[in-house]
């Protein structure tokens, strides 16, 4: 697109996806492509809640679309889906609660008390999105093989996850956007959720951990093998 409003028009453009600080969101709303909705991610009327924003920037004198207006109604299906209560009130979120930022942009320790909600997830979270009933309209983005996930990235084993060196961790994820994180987060996620599948055989791979270089991963295993090995309490539903 932007060599083509190059050839046709002329001008200066600056290409930003994923690359630079550009508030894609808000642009796009005064674009007219949609609105932001109560999960303040961008929902379109055509495609629903799944998009991957980009943006141009050009020096060309451009006439602007009508913005997009809001359309979520009384539907709060996306606050309710948030399993670490993230949206203090609709339109707003606290990006410390959100499992997406804590997986994947958060470098440290993921606080204790947001542990439970992450479940099983490893890398980042789409709940909000993914309840949000414009979806229905989102054919074109389904139809876009690009945007389909590798089936060996699907659901893969969290022994191996909890396995993996640097050097297998770049091996497993080459061209995938999960590298960017590296293995430290990686395997700080998933010994966080190694902690909470109550899958005691995981104990061994989580004990390897223990020793690791990091201290956020040893911090994260020690926590999962306290979940794990925690002894039956009465009333916890534990054989007597």
């Amino acid at each position: 697109l932007a060599r083509w409003i190059v050839a046709e028009a002329g001008g200066d453009v600056k290409v930003f996806v994923d690359t630079a600080p550009v508030m894609e969101k808000p642009l796009a709303e005064a674009a007219g492509i949609g609105w932001q909705g109560k999960h303040t991610n961008l929902v379109s009327r055509a495609d629903g809640s799944w998009l991957f924003l980009g943006a141009i920037y050009t020096t060309l004198d451009l006439a602007a679309d009508a913005p997009g207006r809001d359309a979520c109604g009384s539907c709060d299906a996306c606050q309710r889906a948030c399993p670490t209560n993230a949206f203090p009130a609709p339109y707003q979120l606290d990006a410390r609660r959100c499992v997406s930022y804590l997986t994947i942009e958060h470098a440290g320790p993921i606080p204790h008390d947001l542990r439970a909600g992450i479940a099983n997830r490893v890398y980042g979270c789409d709940d909000c999105l993914a309840v949000c009933p414009w979806n229905k309209f989102a054919a074109s983005a389904a139809a876009n093989r690009a945007f389909l996930p590798r089936a060996e990235l699907t659901a893969p084993a969290l022994a191996d996850l909890l396995a993996l060196d640097d050097a297998g961790f770049r091996a497993v994820f080459a061209g995938s956007p999960v590298k960017r994180i590296g293995r430290e987060r990686m395997a700080r996620n998933a010994a966080i959720a190694a902690g909470n599948s109550g899958d005691a055989r995981l104990a061994v791979p989580l004990r390897a951990l223990l020793g690791d270089d990091s201290a956020v991963v040893r911090e994260a295993a020690d926590w999962a093998l306290a979940q794990l090995l925690a002894p039956a309490t009465p009333g916890d539903g534990a054989d007597a």
